[in-house]
């Protein structure tokens, strides 16, 4: 794979390079959320560092030779969207205020035996160096060319820390109380070979090449320091599929994400990142990851009708908006009752009790995968969520908001939560420096 330049596709060879100044980046960073969002791409927004790479309309222009309405559509900015590794000013890592990609991997490393702590920090270094040079779209040495005609797609990798990682490189007064297992929940039926791990990656892009080539270069990159512990793919819609802006849906087909958290709340950093004033400085800026492989007994769901089905989440399937009434985005009205007395929204609806007000204003910033694994011995889809949610304190924003959870939500019958993980995610690497430099070298 040849390296790649930082011209967009069809720009003249004498045309003047972008600015790519802290300050150009920043404000193309509004731009290009602007556009994601009116192609349809559903997330948390407010990601530093997003690029324009490509110049065109949402869908771009006619191919090559092709003309009239029905040629094909190059999707030009798609494949030349840029989310930076690091910049003069973020402090958090890629991928976890991105809006959400269309294609994803999480995977699971566990250090080698004899690996220790030096070996760990040359590996997150040579983890930060492939990322950087994959999410601009630029081969890392011995590239396989999996990836060899596309360019970024919006490339996120994120990586985190596991609670064994820190016995196992000697670095227990290091470890955060906030990284204690999380608790056991009537639900669980947990597959230890599927959870938790030393080392965590989350790969998202808009396009399934782009995240496997990312995939297969950490892989190779971690030979010798780290085994594979587990592996699970993902997949969103993809940026520009619906007419018009859209919250993602799951495969329950539901409206999934409504309440989230947004980066213009006044109060949404204290909510998802780690503050100064944390015990362990190298946290600092940071955030705490669960993830969760949730399987969705959709043979069950799809039986019951689709008034059932909006009394268990306590939402219109169709709009997302709350039984109450309104828009996706009208509140609830938890107290509203109808003419049977009854509360509209069920006293054991999922919406309800997952909402924050029913939680002591506990909130976690929801960012998942779907999944899809083929089908099981019994012929029911293998199939459902990859969960993965980002908070400042697990104990008071995940754990809390499961425990009410497991006391009676209407949608627990239909899932089963089959792995589990909690990672801490430290900040941005420093211009130069590694991810997780200060707690290695610290």
């Amino acid at each position: 794979m040849s390296k790649r330049t930082d011209r967009p596709a069809g720009t003249p060879a004498d045309a003047p390079r972008p600015d790519t100044s802290p300050d150009a980046t920043e404000a193309a960073s509004t731009v290009e959320l602007s556009r994601r969002r009116l192609l349809g791409t559903v997330g948390a927004a407010g990601a530093a560092g997003l690029v324009v790479g490509g110049a065109g309309t949402a869908l771009g222009v006619a191919a090559a030779g092709e003309s009239g309405p029905h040629a094909p559509k190059a999707l030009t900015t798609l494949g030349s969207t840029e989310v930076a590794f690091r910049t003069a000013r973020a402090r958090h890592q890629a991928g976890i205020t991105t809006p959400l990609q269309a294609s994803g991997h999480l995977v699971a490393f566990d250090l080698a035996p004899g690996a220790d702590r030096k070996a760990a920090a040359a590996l997150l270094r040579r983890w930060s160096r492939t990322a950087e040079e994959l999410m601009a779209g630029r081969a890392p040495h011995d590239d396989t060319g999996v990836a060899l005609d596309a360019g970024p797609s919006s490339l996120t990798v994120t990586f985190g820390f596991g609670h064994s990682f820190f016995g196992r490189t000697g670095l227990t007064k290091q470890r955060p109380v906030q990284l204690d297992p999380l608790p056991d929940f009537s639900n669980d039926a947990l597959d230890p070979a599927r959870s938790n791990g030393d080392l965590w990656i989350q790969i998202g892009a808009d396009d399934a090449l782009v995240a496997f080539h990312a995939l297969r270069a950490l892989q190779k990159d971690a030979a010798g320091s780290a085994r594979l512990r587990w592996q699970m793919n993902g997949f969103n819609r993809s940026p520009g599929a619906t007419a018009h802006p859209m919250t993602a849906r799951n495969l329950m087909g539901q409206v999934d994400g409504t309440n989230n958290p947004k980066p213009s709340d006044k109060d949404f950093d204290e909510r998802i990142f780690v503050g100064r004033d944390a015990e362990q400085p190298w946290m600092r800026g940071g955030s705490y990851a669960v993830v969760r492989r949730i399987r969705m007994l959709l043979d069950d769901w799809e039986k019951r009708s689709r008034h059932e089905q909006e009394r268990v989440i306590g939402r219109r399937k169709d709009t997302g908006a709350p039984l109450t009434g309104g828009s996706e985005t009208t509140p609830m009205r938890l107290d509203a009752n109808g003419p049977d007395g009854l509360p509209v929204i069920p006293a054991n609806a999922h919406a309800r009790i997952a909402a924050p007000e029913s939680n002591q204003g506990a909130a976690m910033l929801r960012r998942p995968f779907s999944f899809h694994d083929g089908f099981r011995e019994d012929g029911a889809p293998d199939a459902g969520l990859l969960f993965v949610c980002w908070q400042a304190d697990p104990l008071r924003a995940f754990t809390q908001v499961q425990r009410k959870l497991d006391r009676g939500d209407a949608l627990s019958p239909f899932l089963r939560h089959e792995a589990s993980g909690l990672f801490a995610v430290p900040p941005a690497a420093e211009p130069g420096g590694y991810v997780g430099q200060p707690l290695l070298e610290g």
